[in-house]
């Protein structure tokens, strides 16, 4: 199945994808541009340093722990289900939904208690939902009254109601490269989804080329708000541009799925955003998602991780739990599955986004601290095989996965099990990349002298008693 981006809730897909599918999906093959602005490209090569980032998707939503945006969507899928207990008609559980403003109030924000957890776990940026595709804005936009600082929105009195500028402050101040998620589509603009007609789908519920006045005045609004969280909330690494149904009419791939129920032109003008954003943060990162061409600057498998290396900046934005949103008694994935899947995805050059989602209070649920803290154990002792690496052929050989430092001096090699709790074998063999000659062997986190030999282009290894204490995975250096 190939990736959908038209959802961020989808339990039934796979956290493997084939290549084909994977570049099917993104236009991998002959859309990807690289960037020619330098300070573009020296961001770029940063951010591929960093590894692993924190992802949230946070609303009003989370008060009814429902899917993030989508149940007021009018289209028959799982994702789209509406509780009747919320309203009984579609327009009015549209209005309960927008009335969620009024009572959202996470008096337990602490950003720093995020950032605190999420950096041990070796987490390095952050990319926070400052709107998601209903439209309610989670920072001080100047453009709509529907905004977590609104006068309607009981946190609005909270010394820390822009939750964007605090979390974005908090990380910067901690050494996060900072994220800006932002919904081209927005459902609750009149100037989008106009309200003389019933919206039919996710997409714009009128023709732009009919009424080009509208779609300009909704042009000029995304612009805007755009300009303000370039312009106001301190240095910004990432602009995270979501809802790739809003594109130029030419851009569309019939074959993907989801691109064929785009009926109407939706160019938003990304030529001039774009220019915009570089100008107010020169060297921004803009992810325009799923759209080929200068302003998709890395690209973005949602839920499911390539299963080949691939050669273009890339990351997998995947959830912790089974939800992007929050939702009561999710299902958290094991600190175990969450290590194996970043080693999987740096060995293919990519980095890994995990989604934790605040609670309506304004907190992660208590069980991600306890998984922050087991994976934070792991990574004091392995980082170094984590951080600022690159791919190396021949990439993946059975439980095995490889990565190499910057400077080509070390290699390590990742040991996998994928059981419910690993561990180590007595002995390994893997295979020695074309031109290497080791001179040094070692196992992080085993302090005992390792039994090695080299036996044509295979290395042979012996664990000692000591490896019973490792955990999650085997990390095996080679220097040179």
């Amino acid at each position: 199945m190939p990736v959908r981006q038209n959802s961020k809730k989808l339990f039934f897909l796979p956290l493997l994808i084939s290549s084909a599918l994977f570049s099917q999906a993104h236009n991998v093959s002959d859309g990807y541009q690289k960037p020619e602005d330098p300070l573009v490209i020296r961001n770029l090569e940063e951010w591929q340093d960093l590894k692993f980032g924190l992802f949230m998707h946070w609303g009003t939503y989370s008060q009814w722990g429902i899917v993030e945006s989508w149940s007021l969507c009018p289209e028959d899928e799982s994702w789209t289900r509406r509780n009747p207990e919320h309203g009984k008609s579609y327009y009015e559980y549209v209005k309960n939904y927008e009335n969620l403003q009024s009572t959202f109030n996470p008096t337990q924000f602490d950003p720093q208690k995020w950032a605190d957890a999420v950096k041990k776990a070796g987490m390095k940026y952050v990319v926070f939902t400052t709107k998601h595709h209903d439209g309610f804005a989670m920072f001080n936009t100047r453009e709509s009254d529907y905004k977590i600082t609104s006068s309607k929105t009981p946190f609005s009195k909270n010394p820390k109601a822009d939750v964007t500028k605090e979390i974005f402050n908090t990380f910067r101040k901690e050494g996060f490269k900072i994220g800006a998620y932002f919904s081209k589509p927005d459902w609750h603009s009149d100037e989008y989804w106009w309200s003389y007609f019933p919206p039919k789908d996710r997409n714009v519920n009128y023709d732009p080329t009919k009424y080009p006045e509208k779609w300009n005045r909704f042009k000029k609004f995304t612009f805007s708000q755009l300009n303000e969280i370039t312009s106001n909330y301190g240095k910004i690494d990432i602009l995270w541009l979501d809802g790739g149904w809003v594109r130029p009419f030419r851009t569309i791939d019939p074959k993907v799925e989801w691109q064929r129920t785009i009926k109407v032109e939706q160019d938003i003008d990304m030529d001039k955003i774009g220019n915009m954003a570089r100008k107010n943060q020169p060297g921004i990162i803009i992810v325009d998602r799923t759209v080929p061409g200068k302003w998709e600057n890395y690209v973005t498998p949602e839920q499911a991780v390539p299963e080949h290396a691939l050669s273009i900046p890339w990351e997998s934005c995947i959830t912790m739990g089974d939800s992007f949103s929050y939702v009561p008694n999710d299902h958290y994935k094991s600190s175990q599955k969450i290590i194996e899947t970043l080693i999987k995805i740096i060995s293919r050059g990519g980095n890994y986004l995990m989604n934790i989602a605040p609670g309506p209070g304004g907190d992660f649920d208590a069980i991600v601290y306890d998984r922050l803290k087991e994976i934070s154990g792991w990574m004091e002792i392995n980082q170094s095989a984590v951080f600022a690496t690159r791919t190396l052929p021949p990439y993946h050989e059975g439980d095995l996965y490889y990565t190499q430092s910057k400077d080509g001096n070390t290699i390590n090699i990742f040991h996998l099990d994928e059981k419910p709790e690993y561990q180590a074998p007595a002995g390994l063999s893997f295979l020695l990349p074309e031109k290497w000659t080791p001179k040094s062997l070692t196992v992080l986190g085993v302090s005992s002298k390792i039994q090695w030999e080299r036996k044509g282009n295979r290395i042979y290894v012996k664990l000692p008693e000591e490896r019973a204490t490792l955990k999650y995975a085997t990390v095996i250096r080679i220097r040179r």
